[in-house]
């Protein structure tokens, strides 16, 4: 109960009200439409507009009290902001995103929406202390190949650090209620037919947000499902035992991979990119735009984020 009374103390003081709030009531819709508006231009790596959105997540990390790095390694810079745990500080929480963009391409959903998602989280999570020490991340390069998140990881790896669960944000933005709006994968449904035959049951809208983990982080996705219910957000989960986390490229496509591949938890929540955006890496069109994303639905994914990443932390 320490973590809900001390979110209740933040929430009176602010004029939030004086009902208990959770960690995902106060996520601020407005506050991440205004970030996501901000990041939301073509911001490939060297580029003004990358260097723009590589600052915004350094200066709003400081901020917010977390203790900055700039981690700089052979061809980009990733930031990272740090908080550290009061009771176990040794243990890692990862709440992360990538700030790249494919060239030319405004890049709104991929991969906006997940670093303005990380900024609303950064800002949610940093209002207590916390028993675990909360890591927050904007990686570089993850465009042309998870170069950022690896480096990062290969760093930890070697020096040791527990880290217990990553969050990982990869497109949380598109939204479309249309039946036939999701397409799918047979080789996917034939491995997992539970999740197939629940976007088959909803007739292939592509409404809900897929979760995509590996065992060690199922009771993250437990919390995560539980507060996706309070906000009427679909899930669809896809869990990979051990050996299927190298095996299926279709289910490695963002940061969590390099996590998988040092054995630390991790799980990615996405709106399933490419299967379902028509406007992914702007090839079918100029667009990717901020008029593509639905609010509602990209701060629902944050708010289950959130609540996700507080049991974490205070586990």
């Amino acid at each position: 109960m320490r973590s809900l009374r001390a979110y209740a103390l933040v929430a009176l003081a602010t004029g939030c009200g004086s009902d208990t709030p959770s960690p995902p009531e106060l996520v601020d819709s407005a506050a991440y439409e205004a970030d996501l508006t901000t990041i939301a231009a073509p911001r490939s790596p060297g580029t003004a507009h990358w260097q723009e959105v590589q600052d915004l997540c350094a200066e709003r990390f400081a901020k917010l009290g977390f203790e900055v790095e700039r981690q700089t390694y052979a061809t980009g810079v990733n930031v990272i902001g740090v908080r550290t745990g009061t009771t176990k500080p040794d243990e890692r929480v990862v709440v992360s995103a990538h700030y790249d963009s494919v060239p030319n391409c405004a890049g709104a959903d991929d991969n906006g929406t997940g670093v303005a998602a990380t900024l609303e989280a950064a800002r949610v999570l940093s209002l207590q202390p916390h028993d675990r020490t909360l890591v927050v991340a904007c990686w570089d390069e993850e465009e042309r190949g998870l170069i950022g998140s690896s480096a990062y990881v290969a760093r930890e790896k070697a020096a040791g650090t527990k880290i217990v669960l990553s969050l990982v944000f990869e497109m949380i933005g598109y939204r479309s209620t249309e039946p036939n709006s999701q397409k799918t994968d047979a080789s996917l449904e034939a491995v997992f037919p539970d999740a197939g035959a629940q976007i088959a049951a909803n007739d292939y809208r592509g409404d809900f947000i897929l979760v995509v983990n590996d065992e060690s982080a199922t009771a993250a996705v437990a919390d995560l499902q539980a507060t996706a219910k309070t906000v009427n957000l679909p899930v669809v989960n896809i869990s990979l035992l051990a050996p299927l986390k190298t095996a299926i490229d279709a289910l490695r496509r963002s940061d969590h991979a390099p996590f998988w591949d040092a054995d630390y938890p991790a799980l990615m929540i996405t709106d399933t990119a490419d299967f379902r955006n028509p406007h992914y890496h702007c090839l079918q069109s100029s667009s990717d735009s901020l008029a593509d994303i639905d609010i509602e639905f990209a701060t629902a994914n944050v708010k289950a984020v959130v609540g996700a990443a507080a049991a974490a932390l205070d586990r």
